[in-house]
């Protein structure tokens, strides 16, 4: 039963860029989309358009469209994205202790 939980947690965040995105959106609350683009060196406008997608559909981020010209368009975490602070926080931690 954990198990299959874990794999399940480990496909919402798998790929290179998800978990930078998230940070991201951590330390910003929202972000438009050239903000992310700004912030994340290397990705691509493609990437970054399809990370995006996947962690709005797994329910992690949110998409705001604003009906102006030019389109803006905000992304933050969804309350149950936010949730995952503390996990994060102490992966982190424990990432930072590895032996030397």
């Amino acid at each position: 039963m954990a198990a299959s939980g874990v794999e399940m947690a480990f496909r919402m965040l798998e790929g290179r860029w998800k978990m930078v995105i998230i940070f991201q959106l951590f330390d910003a609350e929202v972000l438009r989309f050239s903000e992310l683009q700004r912030a994340i060196r290397g990705i691509s406008e493609k990437m970054l358009i399809q990370q995006l997608r996947d962690l709005e559909r797994d329910g992690i981020v949110t998409r705001t469209v604003y009906p102006q010209v030019p389109p803006k368009v905000e992304y933050r975490l969804t309350p149950w994205g936010q949730g995952m602070c503390p996990a994060l926080d102490a992966l982190l931690e424990w990432a930072a202790r590895k032996p030397q």
